[in-house]
């Protein structure tokens, strides 16, 4: 058991080393939490290939960091609608219950998930683009403590 632990610490060691620096991984792995919580389902996942594609980031340390938060995103879904719409509330809302769906057309059913969806994509913007910013940086310096990255500061 001790030697395939010590196998796996090597073979991270060697992945980590792979000229990956460390803040070019902290923000792969801020990027990844912070899509994860995206507060639309199956997004995140291509959004991640895309921005990997884009910024030339570890696409499987994005993955990895997005599949790892991806229970808060369904748990989010909620205060991200009501933050998104308290943030752009201009007149009193009224609350959509089930009795009041089952008599709208579909029309105005997708409109008001529309809505939701927006409101809820709002209020993530407003927490990840901060939440990117400061887990970029708390990952850097945790990941210039791990032995593996020592001397792997390369310019990005």
């Amino acid at each position: 058991m001790r030697i395939a632990a010590a196998q796996i610490r090597n073979r991270l060691a060697e992945w980590l080393r792979q000229g990956v620096s460390p803040r070019r991984l902290a923000l792969t792995l801020a990027l990844g939490f912070a899509l994860g919580c995206l507060p639309v389902v199956g997004l995140p996942t291509a959004l991640c290939v895309a921005l990997a594609l884009v910024l030339r980031l570890n696409l499987p340390v994005l993955q990895a960091a997005n599949c790892v938060v991806m229970p808060l995103q369904l748990v989010l879904i909620a205060p991200f609608v009501r933050l998104g719409g308290w943030l752009v509330s201009l007149a009193p809302r009224h609350d959509i219950g089930l009795r009041i769906v089952l008599h709208l057309s579909p029309v105005r059913v997708l409109w008001h998930l529309a809505s939701f969806a927006g409101q809820a994509i709002l209020a993530w913007m407003v927490i990840a683009v901060p939440a990117v910013v400061v887990l970029t940086a708390a990952f850097t310096i945790l990941l210039r403590r791990v032995p593996a990255m020592a001397g792997s500061d390369m310019a990005d």
